[in-house]
């Protein structure tokens, strides 16, 4: 879906352009910065997460932006008024604005659109910015920007990046850099030299950049992560999880989520040590990468709660049942908090539903991962002003789903690994979720898997709940071994009676609405590109021109 082209005047031979957004992007052929379509969504998202930060940060600054295409949102209010009538569309407005609209009479404030450079804006540091196509989009589509330092260790990309810039012409916004990532943000440690928003897009993991990231960017700026080593953080290989963000990744169903818990948990230790913490905005895991926004704030006194926001993890290695242990503990006394060693553990040696032993993961981050007002302001915008971004209709998806979530419930089971546990059919997703709301339970989807139940609900619930199931969808019993999850589980009778009745609110509203809430592959390889190599284009034509040359010999 994005368009290249390789006749436009002022190209060197060889070279292609690029577009996407707002952006043409020159790219050279041998390919020594590689482009990938499927992260359109990821630049995407940022650009709209981006920009409702600038809105929140600049309105204290008496900045007011403009977004082409925009206009003032529209809401229905559903809470009825005293004489019983419903409230009428409202414009809405941020609060900031609406203060400044009030306070206009007294104080002026300024419009800043894109491409314009803003004096009282944000600065924006990529560090990692290869051909500089997330930067040039920056500053062709997100207006309140004083500065962007597009950086990259490379010669060739700090070049590349150059030139795009002056092709775009961005030049008087976006600075190119040719330095070492850690060293550009370790400078800039200054209360004055911070950067308001930093991003952060590595080939494979973050780790080595995350200790400079912390203290670089400004009290209450932005810090936008994404991490590639999914097999890594998915728990193909927990000791080097340990060694790069100092958590034990376990193979799980829930993989996904305990991931995007592993960076935050990382991010949360590595600002501790300066006396900092974060707050994360939203947290996703799309295709083959996770992608977190967290603000960074200082302050010792809730730096003290970072121990009782962690857990470490106890997972079955049986049937999947799971147990969060939090790290610290603390108690409100008056005007004081009190902290203590956390108790535990949750489980005995052994899993109480099928007898198997349990695994140990984590520490992972075990709060809210997302922001849902925050959430709500970037989906508005975006379902507000569709045509924006080519991906509009999948960032409205995830993000409904992310919206529905049960924002104090870390981790998910997966309803097909229930059943088949047990070895019986699944039940469909919304008789499963009726179920759980019938036996008084929350319940909710996960935007990180397709057949994620994320509930309140305990373990020995869901077993019951698949223990009617198996009632009225037998299983050959004879063919169990005595000692495997499914007749352990099996031979206890359920204590609760599960009612599969479908209820209206076990559909949740992105369901219901056929939302585009995940990827359909694209393309064949799909997946993260290989690392860019200089020259190998040239190498292979040179190797087809000498079996050319021996076949014709």
């Amino acid at each position: 879906n994005f368009q290249t082209s390789s006749t436009e005047p002022g190209l060197l031979p060889g070279e292609t352009v690029v577009r996407e957004g707002k952006a043409a992007i020159l790219f050279p052929s041998a390919n020594e910065v590689f482009y990938n379509p499927v992260q359109e969504f990821n630049r995407d998202l940022t650009c709209a997460v981006i920009t409702e930060f600038a809105r929140e940060q600049l309105a204290q600054r008496g900045v007011r932006i403009l977004i082409p295409g925009e206009k003032d949102r529209v809401v229905v209010r559903l809470s009825k008024e005293k004489n019983g009538n419903v409230d009428q569309e409202t414009s809405e407005q941020p609060e900031n604005e609406q203060q400044m609209e009030e306070e206009g009479d007294k104080k002026e404030f300024i419009t800043a659109s894109v491409g314009e450079r803003c004096e009282q804006g944000l600065r924006v540091l990529e560090g990692l910015a290869a051909s500089g196509l997330r930067s040039v989009r920056f500053a062709l589509e997100l207006p309140g920007l004083k500065s962007i330092t597009a950086n990259d260790y490379s010669a060739k990309a700090a070049a590349l990046i150059a030139r795009n810039a002056q092709h775009n012409n961005v030049s008087h916004i976006l600075q190119a850099s040719q330095r070492d990532a850690s060293m550009v943000m370790y400078e800039a440690r200054g209360r004055k030299e911070r950067y308001d928003v930093i991003d952060l897009d590595p080939y494979g993991s973050p780790s080595p950049f995350l200790d400079a990231a912390v203290q670089a960017v400004s009290e209450g700026g932005l810090l936008c992560i994404t991490c590639t080593d999914m097999a890594v953080m998915a728990g193909n290989s927990g000791e080097t999880c340990y060694s790069k963000y100092g958590s034990v990744s376990i193979k799980s169903k829930y993989c996904h989520e305990m991931a995007l818990r592993i960076i935050l948990h990382s991010l949360d230790q590595r600002a501790a040590v300066y006396q900092r913490y974060i707050e994360p905005l939203l947290s996703v895991s799309v295709d083959f990468y996770i992608r977190v926004f967290v603000r960074v704030k200082t302050g010792q006194a809730v730096v003290k709660n970072s121990a009782s926001k962690q857990a470490l993890l106890y997972n079955c290695v049986g049937c999947g049942a799971f147990h969060l242990q939090r790290m610290g503990k603390k108690m409100s006394q008056g005007k004081h908090m009190k902290y203590s060693a956390a108790t535990g553990p949750p489980v005995g040696p052994s899993c109480e539903h099928c007898g198997q032993r349990h695994q140990l993961g984590g520490p992972i981050w075990a709060e809210p991962i997302h922001d849902i007002t925050f959430v709500q302001k970037v989906l508005g915008a975006v379902s507000g002003n569709p045509t924006r971004f080519r991906t509009s209709k999948r960032i409205e998806g995830v993000l409904s789903m992310v919206t529905e979530e049960l924002q104090d419930i870390p981790l998910y089971y997966v309803l097909d690994h229930l059943s088949s546990t047990v070895h019986c059919n699944t039940p469909s997703m919304l008789q499963f979720r009726s179920a759980l709301l019938h036996a008084g339970y929350r319940v909710s989807l996960s935007h990180a898997c397709k057949n994620a139940v994320k509930s309140d609900a305990p373990a020995e619930v869901l077993w019951d709940i698949i223990r009617c199931w198996e009632k009225s969808n037998p299983v050959k019993r004879e063919r169990l071994s005595e000692t495997s999850p499914a007749h352990r589980i099996l031979s206890k009778e359920p204590t609760l009676q599960a009612c599969f009745e479908i209820r209206e609110d076990a559909n949740p509203q992105s369901r219901k609405r056929h939302l585009t809430r995940f990827q359909e592959n694209p393309q064949a390889n799909w997946g993260p590109k290989a690392r860019a190599k200089a020259g190998w284009v040239i190498l292979l034509m040179f190797i087809s021109k000498i079996f050319q040359l021996i076949l014709k010999g």
